[in-house]
C-alpha cells in the first residue's frame, strides 16, 4: 500500500503546494520563504524518515504567521490522508531528544482524536525571534496545527533548554522520531490498532 499524499492550498494569504511519503527515507526539498521553518521541517523529514516536498509563499512582507500556519494545516491533512485507515501501524511512539542545553520529549498516539499537550518552554521562548524572523510562539502553533488537522494526539514537552534555536529544533526532531515509531508498520498487528476498530 502507498501512503502518499499531494495537496494545494491558495488563499488571499499564502500558496502552498504540498507533497508526503510516510515510507521515504528521510528526502527533503522545503522552500517556503521562512528560513528557520525550512530548517525546522527538513528536520522533520530527516528524523521521521518520511519524504517531504514543500512549496510555500505568502504575505510574509506582513508576518510569517499565515505562511507558516498554512503550511502546517497542509502538512497536518497530507498526513492524515496519507495514514488511509492505519491498518498494522504502530499507532504510539515516544521519544526523547537533546540538543546540546534543550531536551525534549515527545509523544504521538495515531488515535483519530485530535488533542496536544505542549508545555515547558522557558518564559519568553514565545516572544523570541529565531533567526530574526521566526517567532517562538509559533512552534506551538504549529504542532496545533499539525495535531488538529492529522487527528493525532501529541505531548510535546520541553524538559530543559536555553537557547531558543535549539529547544525548537528538538521539539521538532522529538516530534519526528515518535512519529516516526507511530505509523511505522507492525506485522504483529493485525488490522486496526483500537478495540474499536477504527482511529
Amino acid at each position: 500500500m502507498t501512503r502518499v499524499a499531494k495537496l494545494e492550498r491558495k488563499t488571499s494569504e499564502s500558496s502552498i503546494e504540498l507533497e508526503i511519503d510516510l515510507d521515504g527515507t528521510g528526502k527533503s526539498s522545503i522552500q517556503t520563504t521562512v528560513p528557520f521553518f525550512d530548517h525546522l521541517l527538513t528536520a522533520f523529514a530527516k528524523h521521521s524518515l518520511v519524504d517531504l516536498t514543500v512549496k510555500a509563499s505568502g504575505d510574509t512582507h506582513i508576518d510569517v504567521h499565515h505562511t507558516v500556519e498554512d503550511t502546517a494545516i497542509v502538512l497536518g491533512q497530507a498526513i492524515r490522508i496519507a495514514l488511509g485507515d492505519k491498518t498494522k501501524i504502530g499507532r504510539y511512539g515516544d521519544a526523547t531528544v537533546p540538543l546540546d542545553d534543550a531536551l525534549v520529549r515527545a509523544v504521538v498516539d495515531v488515535s483519530g482524536r485530535p488533542y496536544l499537550v505542549h508545555d515547558g518552554e522557558p518564559a519568553g521562548f514565545e516572544f523570541h525571534l529565531i533567526g530574526g524572523h521566526f517567532t517562538g510562539s509559533m512552534v506551538r502553533h504549529v504542532f496545533e496545527a499539525i495535531a488538529f488537522n492529522a487527528a493525532i494526539t501529541m505531548h510535546i514537552n520541553v524538559l530543559a533548554g536555553r537557547d531558543p534555536h535549539h529547544i525548537a529544533e528538538a521539539e521538532f526532531k522529538a516530534f519526528a522520531r515518535a512519529f516516526r515509531k507511530a505509523v511505522e508498520y507492525d506485522q504483529r498487528v493485525d488490522g486496526i490498532p483500537s478495540t474499536k476498530g477504527a482511529l
